[in-house]
Parts: structure tokens; C-alpha cells; sequence
């Protein structure tokens, strides 16, 4: 099949819109649809400074890569994990990733900080958990100790889709309130973007492709069997009869979200009495849960 807008052999059929585009005109198409994004739900702009997260996977290294492209003020973070090989590999993609791109790299390693690696500490609390407050909690204070303005992240329309579909199943309407494209900065909490919102998971793997990007492809070992692996399969099947239906899912929930918003129990926070950040109690939940006795400080120094 030829390009829809040129006679050149087509790269790639997107379903929904309905095209087949050579890898030219597809970059142009994915790199004006990041720019929409950003535009329409106000998520950026190009004199902020913007803290990218990159896993050394797909979304988050094409995420660091457009926004560079497109003139946005990049410094990507890659915090390693400390799960044997799988993390080990990771912060080499990382490292490739950001070189291609040209963009500074700030690794943060939590076996060094913390003493123990994801999958390490003696708990009964489920390891998803505990890594996902590590991360969210570094990438914010990372962020917040260096002057950025942003942080953002990899998600894609399947990553929302599927993360809809399950709250809905279960109806955690609280996480569904607080779910979109933009969570606004508060306090100490720096704003969180995610440019990637309406691209879909195989729309980014063409980009990547396309552009040169290596990225790791091994899941996360403790991802297996996750149930979020199970709503993508029942949305990609959705998709492949009825083409659109993520993206009809997910832009109707921006429409519809304010119906939800009454659910956000707020919460009065103060300021952790060991790192100083954001905390419904006297110590935050990452100081609580790491046992810290003292801040840990990530600021870089100006070269």
C-alpha cells in the first residue's frame, strides 16, 4: 500500500484514524499529535524546564526524545530499580537513549540510597506497591530539588485505557478523579504531564523504530501477571473489531471526569518531619516505609 500522502511505500496502517503513512510523513503525524496534546490540555510550555522520566523502555524514551524535537527544555531522570540484570540493563538503554537524544542524564540508584533493591525488603506489602511510592516519590523530590517545573512521564492511551477499565471494574472512583493528562502542581508536588495521553502503545513502537530509538523489551520481573497485562488484552480485542474504542474510552473520561471529582477525599498535608516533603502524617510514607532517619538530598551540582 502507498502513503496516503505521498506515492512512497506505506511504513505503517493506523486504524484509527483509517491511514497508511510512509515513516516520513508517520513521524510528522505522531510529532503534530504530542504538539496537540500538549496544546490542548495546556500541559506545557516551552520556557519551563521539564524532568523526563526514562525506564530505558519505549514510552518514556520517545516521550524525552519528541519533547527535545520539539524545542521543550529537556533532563531526563532514570532511577535504577536494583533488580539484578533486568535493572542493570535497563540504565544501559537509559544511557544510549539519552545520548542519541542529546539530552543530560541523572541516574539515581536505590540500592546505593537505601541500602536494599525492589524485591529485597522483608515486607507484606505487594512489591508493585512499594516500588511505585519509591518512584513516584523520588521523581517528585528529584524534581523539586532541582527547580524543575514538570515532570513527565511515558504513559500512553493503552497505559490510561487499561488503568480506566480496571478502577471502573472496581470502582475506585477516587483514582479515576485523579486520572488525566495533567496533574497541576501543588505545593511541593511538581506538576506531572504525560505528552504520549492520546498516541497508542503500537503508534509509539513505530516511532521508536522509526527514529533509531533502543529501548529494553523484558517486562519488569515483578510485573508478571499484573492485572493491568489483563485489561490491555481485553481492550486490544475491543480495538481490533471496533477500531477508535480506546481512544473513544479515554477522551470521553477527560470530557466526563468532573463527575468523579466530588470522590477526592482532601486531605490536609504537612510537612514530614524527617525530608520536609508533602505528608498526610507526622512522616511521610517513604520516610515510614524506608525506615529514613534523615532527608536524602538530590540536588545537583551546576556544572
Amino acid at each position: 500500500m502507498k502513503c496516503k500522502f505521498c506515492s512512497r511505500e506505506a511504513y505503517i496502517k493506523l486504524h484509527y484514524p483509517k491511514m497508511y503513512l510512509c515513516e516520513e510523513h508517520f513521524k510528522e503525524y505522531f510529532e503534530r499529535k504530542v504538539q496537540r496534546t500538549i496544546e490542548k490540555y495546556k500541559l506545557l510550555k516551552k520556557d519551563e524546564k521539564i524532568l523526563v522520566a526514562v525506564s530505558g523502555g519505549k514510552d518514556s524514551a520517545v516521550t524525552a526524545y519528541v519533547l527535545n524535537k520539539l524545542g521543550y527544555n529537556i533532563e531526563c531522570l532514570h532511577i535504577n530499580l536494583g533488580i539484578g540484570e533486568y535493572s542493570k540493563k535497563s540504565e544501559e538503554y537509559a544511557k544510549k537513549q539519552c545520548e542519541l537524544i542529546g539530552a543530560p542524564l541523572h541516574i539515581v540508584r536505590i540500592k546505593e540510597i537505601l541500602g536494599y533493591g525492589i524485591g529485597e525488603v522483608k515486607t507484606r506489602r505487594p512489591t508493585c506497591s512499594y516500588c511505585g511510592l519509591t518512584k513516584r516519590y523520588i521523581m517528585n523530590k528529584f524534581a523539586y530539588d532541582n527547580g524543575f517545573d514538570a515532570i513527565a512521564t511515558g504513559h500512553n492511551l493503552d497505559d490510561e485505557a487499561s488503568f480506566l477499565l480496571n478502577n471502573l471494574l472496581y470502582w475506585n472512583t477516587e483514582y479515576i478523579a485523579k486520572g488525566g493528562p495533567l496533574l497541576p502542581a501543588e505545593g511541593k508536588f511538581v506538576k506531572k504531564v504525560k505528552p504520549l495521553y492520546e498516541l497508542t502503545e503500537r503508534e509509539v513502537v513505530a516511532y521508536a523504530l522509526a527514529v533509531g530509538l533502543e529501548y529494553i523489551v523484558e517486562e519488569c520481573p515483578y510485573a508478571r501477571g499484573a492485572t493491568t497485562l489483563d485489561m490491555k488484552a481485553v481492550l486490544n480485542e475491543l480495538e481490533e473489531k471496533r477500531p477508535g474504542t480506546k481512544y473513544n474510552f479515554v477522551r470521553g473520561y477527560v470530557k466526563k471526569k468532573k463527575l468523579f471529582e466530588s470522590e477526592i477525599r482532601r486531605k490536609e498535608l504537612k510537612e514530614c518531619k524527617i525530608c520536609g516533603m508533602p505528608s498526610s502524617g507526622d512522616i511521610c510514607a517513604f520516610c515510614r516505609f524506608w525506615g529514613l532517619k534523615e532527608e536524602i538530598k538530590f540536588k545537583v551540582k551546576v556544572r
